[in-house]
């Protein structure tokens, strides 16, 4: 059985209280932590950089899953790296090197992952596929949280398993937008196992809430 992960996304936590949100989670029995940065280019939100995460490196030992949402990523990978990261993902649609980006990334110790966005088909990763750790799918648009998960991103999901099935590749898939405790089922059954959920953790017991979600990926 393939191992699953929760992965909350600390977009969707209180900044004003974000060390104690971060300790929840981990109470809860979370081991990834989703850490979203937006750029206002690629994306039309600004969220944060590489002094938070350098902060959040210093109170967790939480593994530290940085998805970047900016233009040209391969710019800052050595920043992000130093300042904690253990997983960077980066967009097809966004990077110029895609290839050599990830090499980039697994040079520096850390697992390589790569990120597209709904409209984007999974045959654009097919050269990557044996060069990556983790595939991202968005199953919102990116850039702000709280969206509607797509109803169309199940197929997704469960189509780009079977491509890494059909070259025996264990990679594992990340599902990132509107996944709630009522359409997890859907994803892991798609193929799915590495879940981003952040309204849906941190609104409201985040602990609770994140033992929620693991007593069905555990299931």
């Amino acid at each position: 059985m393939r191992k699953t992960y929760l992965s909350p996304s600390i977009l969707s936590a209180d900044f004003a209280h974000l060390g104690e949100d971060i300790r929840c989670v981990k109470e809860g029995g979370a081991t990834y932590l989703h850490y979203d940065v937006m750029d206002g280019r690629f994306v039309p939100s600004i969220s944060f950089g590489m002094p938070v995460l350098r902060s959040v490196r210093k109170i967790t030992d939480l593994v530290l899953d940085v998805h970047l949402m900016i233009e040209e990523p391969e710019r800052y990978i050595d920043e992000f790296a130093d300042c904690g990261a253990d997983i960077i993902t980066i967009h097809q649609e966004a990077c110029r090197d895609l290839k050599g980006t990830l090499a980039g990334i697994r040079e520096r110790g850390l697992k390589a992952g790569v990120v597209i966005k709904p409209g984007t088909p999974n045959q654009v990763l097919a050269d990557v596929l044996d060069q990556v750790d983790m595939i991202l799918l968005m199953t919102v648009e990116p850039g702000f949280g709280g969206q509607a998960y797509i109803p169309s991103s199940t197929e997704k999901i469960r189509e780009l398993r079977s491509m890494l099935d059909a070259r025996g590749l264990q990679t594992d898939i990340e599902v990132d937008g509107g996944i709630k405790k009522e359409n997890l089922q859907t994803v892991l059954d798609a193929g799915a196992n590495v879940i981003v959920a952040g309204s849906a953790v941190f609104a409201g017991d985040i602990r609770q809430n994140v033992r929620d979600f693991l007593t069905i990926m555990q299931r």
